[in-house]
């Protein structure tokens, strides 16, 4: 066997795994989608399913065809909705209250870790 027999073997195999792992990618992008879509039949969710199994290339294509557009949409509200979620929840578990720090504060200033001027920087600090 010569050398570029073997290239071509290689290639051709990094080739295919790359078009089934695309392959792969789009079926499992548009289950996602198919379950994001509120506004869909369950009834259809079922019909498009069973299509992806039955024919897999021709649904993703018809698919993809037919409802890319919202599928895009769908992809940007269901990141910015998760954005937000995110913003409003991380704020309330990340931060104390600045009661809480100066009380956090006094007690290092009663245990002696802190000097009385680091305690009222501290303090200034939180209740500006």
């Amino acid at each position: 066997m010569s050398f570029w027999e073997n290239f071509w073997d290689i290639f051709w195999w990094f080739f295919t795994a790359s078009v089934f792992f695309a392959y792969l990618f789009g079926v499992f992008a548009i289950i996602g989608d198919l379950f994001r879509d509120h506004g869909l039949n369950g009834w259809w969710k079922a019909v498009w399913i069973f299509f992806l199994c039955s024919l897999p290339l021709v649904s993703l294509l018809v698919y993809l065809a037919a409802r890319g557009d919202g599928m895009a949409e769908r992809s940007v509200e269901h990141s910015r909705r998760n954005r937000e979620d995110a913003d409003s929840y991380i704020p309330k578990v990340a931060t104390a209250s600045p009661a809480e720090e100066i009380s956090k504060a006094k007690a290092l200033l009663d245990a002696g870790t802190i000097s009385p001027d680091e305690f009222a920087r501290i303090k200034s600090r939180l209740l500006v």
